[in-house]
């Protein structure tokens, strides 16, 4: 594991520090890594309304180890369902991300207001392409204590088997937190969704349809229903894909997982400020 090299920057400041939780394993091992380097830390969680119920158990158990509220925040008091009747049911997709602006993003930046800032971002050493949220607010300094102390995947790894905590049971089938509907999902996942939890798929086909006067299908999967992903035939395919995929790549073997294939097929990774 890294060597502490920056501690004694987070000990003495007069801003509010801040870390923004997602309810995986990065955001949370960095919550571990810092509890005792900055004690007055604020733990938030940017709630959707509609993440896995593996997500919230998992919140519970991080805030009874961090021994202090993890606050819940909502834009306007307001979830996804209530946003996607504001926008006339129009989804969020890759290229309209209303999702991540409203429920992630904005809530997160009414929390923060006008004081100084840090906040602090989950973002590995060994992952230099990932961004995550920099906000552009002057107020808000974004720190990176896993890059700034040369922490790599098997350190975080380490850091959240030590807690007891171990890496969320989702991790199995998925290779994010975020909604249970995300777009950014590969069809890989959803066949988990669909095989973990058969009635969020059925929930998640009802977000879809088609525009009356257009006939322009709005759909999870680019160029695919829900209800076509689901067929059997179907089912089986993407399996196959998958496994086929898995054996061009020996390395991943061991304890990959999906995040990690995806990640080095060089597919989108989707919002970081949702799944980190």
């Amino acid at each position: 594991m890294g060597s502490d090299v920056n501690e004694s920057k987070h000990c003495v400041s007069s801003s509010r520090h801040i870390l923004a939780l997602s309810g995986g394993k990065d955001s949370t091992a960095l919550a571990i890594y810092m509890k005792r380097r900055v004690p007055e830390m604020e733990y938030v969680f940017c709630d959707t309304e509609k993440e896995l119920k593996e997500t919230y158990e998992y919140l519970d158990k991080l805030e009874a180890y961090l021994g202090k509220p993890i606050r819940r925040l909502r834009h306007g008091g307001m979830g996804f369902d209530a946003l996607l009747h504001i926008r006339n049911g129009f989804l969020p997709s890759p290229q309209i991300r209303w999702c991540t602006e409203y429920l992630k993003i904005k809530p997160y930046e009414e929390y923060i207001g006008d004081d100084v800032v840090t906040s602090y971002v989950g973002i590995r050493a060994d992952e230099p392409h990932r961004k995550g949220y920099i906000s552009t607010k002057p107020n808000i300094n974004a720190r990176f204590p896993f890059i700034e102390n040369g922490l790599v995947r098997a350190d975080i790894i380490r850091i959240l088997e030590d807690s007891g905590l171990g890496v969320p049971e989702y991790y199995g089938w998925r290779s994010r937190s975020g909604c249970y509907f995300c777009f950014f999902q590969q069809r890989r996942e959803w066949v988990g969704l669909l095989e973990k939890h058969p009635e969020l798929y059925r929930e998640a086909m009802k977000y879809e349809r088609t525009d009356p006067k257009s006939g322009q299908m709005y759909t999870w999967v680019h160029g695919e229903s829900l209800a076509e992903l689901a067929r059997p035939e179907r089912v089986a395919q993407i399996k196959a894909d998958y496994e086929r995929k898995l054996k061009q790549r020996p390395g991943f073997s061991g304890d990959a997982t999906l995040g990690d294939v995806f990640s080095r097929d060089g597919e989108e990774q989707g919002c970081l400020i949702c799944h980190l």
